[in-house]
């Protein structure tokens, strides 16, 4: 098992993308905080984690949003299993709209969740493992925040700044062997993109070389890898999963 004995917080793990790393971080054998704003879910995901898998694990209700939510996450979850091995930053919210149109609210939302709440865990798990002189911290960006997207404006701006503060980071805590990495998800199957007409999707698959979405085991695959032992000389780089539609 490549995740034996780690502890791992995973943010908006109450579903989609999170909850598949939760899942998979689980099979091999990582206890998994499971970290959303919805904590019904939450705990219903974690208990399930716990009996399919026989692992500890604990949910916690946490706005990434607001700094002292992240900081109680973290506090919690050092009470509970005594260290944080990694952090996956998957929380995130879309509020699509055209620039002429968005209001400041759209952009002020996107820009607190997607953006502050990395900063905000982010910084809230730092002194840990810079003390433990070890530990992963994983970012899940997008696809759009390196080429942009009609009417995603704010989402864009969001996960392209995810994928600099990733680089920025990897730098402050590689001499603390703090490897610091982003997931660039294309389009994914999950329940945003589930909202999209059957013609959307074709329209979409058409500039994807490999002419389908992927699936959320794929950014879960990806995720475990930077989180295991087997990218120990590898940060600051942010893996594209997109079935070759960004280059």
């Amino acid at each position: 098992m490549k995740l034996q004995g780690k502890t791992a917080i995973i943010t908006g793990s109450a579903h989609g993308i999170g909850r598949a790393i939760g899942e998979l971080f689980s099979s091999e054998g990582a206890q998994v905080i499971v970290s959303d704003i919805n904590a019904k879910q939450a705990q219903k995901v974690a208990d399930e984690i716990k009996l399919n898998y026989r692992v500890e694990t604990m949910a916690m209700m946490t706005n990434v949003a607001k700094l002292e939510d992240c900081e109680s996450l973290v506090k919690s979850s050092l009470d509970k299993f005594s260290k944080i091995d990694i952090l996956v930053n998957n929380a995130g919210i879309v509020k699509d709209n055209l620039v002429l149109r968005m209001s400041e609210a759209e952009w002020d939302e996107v820009i607190a969740v997607n953006l502050k709440g990395v900063f905000n865990c982010i910084k809230a798990v730092s002194k840990p493992m810079l003390k433990a002189r070890q530990g992963r911290i994983i970012n899940i960006a997008s696809i759009v925040g390196q080429m942009g997207n009609v009417g995603q404006i704010n989402y864009s701006a969001s996960k392209g700044g995810v994928i600099a503060m990733t680089k920025t980071c990897a730098r402050e805590f590689a001499s603390r062997n703090v490897l610091v990495n982003a997931i660039a998800p294309g389009f994914i199957c999950t329940a945003i993109t589930d909202k999209l007409t059957q013609d959307q999707k074709d329209a979409l698959a058409i500039n994807i070389p490999l002419a389908r979405f992927g699936e959320v085991k794929d950014i879960a695959k990806a995720a475990l890898f930077f989180a295991s032992d087997d990218s120990s000389y590898i940060t600051g780089h942010v893996m594209a999963v997109n079935g070759g539609m960004y280059m």
